[in-house]
């Protein structure tokens, strides 16, 4: 009989060393390293969009975006990870001795795709719950649909869906109101669905 072979664990140190020299990223959980897949065009155009939006209308307030070359650690579950857009508000949460990660956001979005759809909804979206400071929670679909989920208290979050060109999404935790005509701009939607994003 052939024994289970244990996968090899990482301390923090030697993830992050392999990180900065990697010219590809990886996330990693309980001493596991899992590389990252590549986005798609529209992936890229809709976390363009997203930062160009949220950027603009933060500007000169509390808050800042950021984009998803910078890592999150969620200290709780020992993750790091690497956020498609999240957004700071007040002073900066840095993992001590590190200038390229922080460990807490008020808001986080990621925009779906088919090979992380089930774990953005499910299992990271509870690993995300831990943050002190999160209170929003934004799921950007590669069609003009947007889910947002709002804590209301403790453990308690608050879903709504919002689907077509002519929507707007309230922010409530940065104080932003976007438009999905905007986040949707220049975007090559889906076939299976009539609309299409306006250009400029």
């Amino acid at each position: 009989m052939l024994a289970h072979r244990q996968p090899r664990l990482f301390s923090h140190r030697e993830y992050l060393t392999l990180e900065q020299a990697s010219e590809t990223r990886s996330e990693y959980y309980r001493g596991q390293i899992f590389a990252m897949t590549g986005g798609s065009v529209e992936h890229n155009q809709l976390v363009r969009n997203l930062t160009i939006e949220l950027g603009q209308a933060l500007r000169g307030g509390p808050c800042q975006v950021f984009v998803s070359d910078l890592r999150l650690f969620v200290a709780s579950h020992d993750l790091f990870t690497y956020p498609d857009l999240f957004v700071v508000c007040g002073s900066l949460s840095r993992l001590e001795g590190r200038t390229d990660t922080l460990t807490d956001a008020k808001l986080i979005v990621e925009v779906l795709s088919p090979s992380t759809e089930v774990y953005d909804r499910g299992e990271k979206f509870l690993f995300y719950q831990s943050l002190p400071s999160l209170s929003e929670y934004l799921l950007v679909g590669q069609q003009p649909r947007v889910e947002r989920r709002t804590r209301t208290g403790p453990g308690e979050w608050q879903t709504t869906v919002l689907e077509g060109l002519e929507q707007v999404v309230e922010l409530v935790s940065v104080g932003v109101t976007l438009k999905l005509a905007d986040l949707y701009r220049d975007v090559e939607l889906n076939s299976s669905t009539q609309e299409r994003a306006p250009q400029e």
